[in-house]
């Protein structure tokens, strides 16, 4: 287990029992995994995870999307603090109807931006969230009536946001957003199941448009390795949706979020890959070629500088994530 999660878990713990922002019938230990533990809510307050400010809309929008919450109950977010989904939501989504403070967050990362552009699921939504495309361009498995869901059983990207650019063109940009992950060293080429995961993902593989450097890669089943597999995944998709022009994008690229902090995410798990760099996204950005397709920022460098003038009149946000996530602010180091 990793040392990120071990003191998020105890920050966790201490904000929930001394901040004003949950009920006190939520401060008690929370069951996970079959057991009671001060990191985690009870399953009945579970939306207590979310910044109180998009507790309604974030549930009404998964809800009406059909989106499902990882780890979650009965529509509810998990119960656990350390939730990966859960701290997504709790500093993205409140930029759902903000376009203005989103293009102030984005613009150090992306300085070609001129304004945002809603993703039209509901009207002026500006972030979108477990987004998997408009069609099954991963030729990934559906259930029995076709259909795919996000969140689960397919790729999704965390988050989706698009804007016009300076030059006049639009871009979309996947977010992957991680938070206390690490990850061993599993092969993932063999599914449970027996399926064979490299017959899925190698047509787009062998194309000749592929958008990984298979001049750099050792072999294709080194990629079968977390997070190698999802980021090959990820980058297919915003290839694929690229070529289809898919909500009229010129460019779709992948921001990769994660804490400069997490050191235990860096680690290069793949063993034929390690020549290549010292952590996992440094590695990525090599394969994923020249053309700034993969993009990677730590959340301390994202979110870490924000002051409320810049976040657009939301000093309550601003104040709640700098109380829960206290790194964020104390350390800006470059994402490795």
């Amino acid at each position: 287990m990793g040392k990120f999660l071990e003191s998020e878990k105890a920050q966790q713990g201490s904000f929930k029992a001394s901040s004003p922002y949950f009920s006190d019938a939520a401060r008690g230990d929370g069951i996970y995994k079959g057991k009671a533990r001060p990191f985690c809510l009870p399953l009945e307050y579970a939306e207590e995870n979310l910044f109180p400010g998009i507790r309604k809309s974030a549930l009404a929008y998964f809800e009406s999307q059909g989106i499902k919450w990882h780890d979650g109950h009965d529509g509810k977010p998990s119960n656990h603090l350390c939730d990966s989904q859960v701290c997504c939501l709790n500093f993205l989504f409140p930029f759902a109807d903000q376009p203005g403070a989103l293009v102030e967050v984005l613009r150090p990362v992306f300085p070609a931006i001129r304004k945002m552009l809603p993703i039209r699921e509901q009207e002026e939504q500006y972030i979108v969230c477990e987004w998997i495309g408009r069609e099954n361009y991963l030729g990934e498995r559906t259930s029995r009536n076709g259909k795919r869901t996000r969140g689960a059983n397919c790729t999704s990207a965390d988050a989706a946001v698009m804007f016009e650019r300076t030059d006049g063109k639009r871009q979309v940009v996947l977010i992957e957003w991680k938070y206390t992950e690490s990850y061993g060293g599993a092969p993932l080429k063999t599914a449970k199941s027996g399926t064979d995961r490299t017959a899925i993902y190698k047509p787009l593989f062998e194309r000749d448009d592929c958008p990984i450097n298979r001049d750099l890669l050792p072999s294709f089943d080194s990629l079968f390795f977390e997070p190698f597999y999802q980021f090959m995944r990820q980058q297919f998709l915003a290839h694929e949706m690229e070529r289809a022009r898919e909500l009229g994008a010129d460019t779709v690229s992948v921001l990769h979020i994660s804490p400069a902090r997490n050191t235990d995410f860096h680690k290069v798990t793949s063993p034929d890959l390690g020549t290549l760099g010292e952590t996992a996204t440094s590695i990525w950005k090599r394969l994923a070629g020249p053309r700034d397709r993969f993009i990677r920022v730590s959340t301390e460098e994202l979110f870490g500088r924000l002051s409320a003038d810049q976040s657009h009149g939301m000093q309550a946000w601003l104040d709640y994530i700098f109380t829960r996530y206290p790194w964020v602010r104390t350390g800006t180091a470059p994402a490795p």
